[in-house]
C-alpha cells in the first residue's frame, strides 16, 4: 500500500515539473497530473533501459528522476498533439 502512495506522490511531483517545463496551459487536476508523472516515469524508464541497462541487482536506474521528467514531457507533447 505504501508503494502505491509513494508512486502517486512522486508521479505528481514529476508531472508538476514536466508541466512547468512544457510551455502552455494544461487544464489538469491532481489525478491527471499524477497520471502523467507515473506514465512518464514508465516511458522514461523504458527509454533509459534501451540506452543503458542498470547494474545487476540495482533497484533504480541511475538516471531515474531525469528520465521520468523527460518521459512525462514526451507524454504531455503527445497528449497535446492528440487534443486531450
Amino acid at each position: 500500500m505504501l508503494h502505491l502512495i509513494w508512486s502517486v506522490i512522486v508521479g505528481f511531483v514529476v508531472g508538476l515539473i514536466a508541466r512547468a517545463v512544457m510551455p502552455g496551459v494544461d487544464h489538469m487536476g491532481f489525478w491527471m497530473t499524477a497520471g502523467v508523472g507515473i506514465v512518464g516515469s514508465l516511458i522514461g524508464g523504458f527509454i533509459g533501459g534501451m540506452i543503458k541497462k542498470p547494474a545487476d541487482g540495482a533497484m533504480f536506474h541511475p538516471a531515474g528522476i531525469i528520465m521520468s521528467i523527460i518521459g512525462a514531457v514526451i507524454l504531455l507533447f503527445l497528449l497535446r498533439m492528440a487534443g486531450i
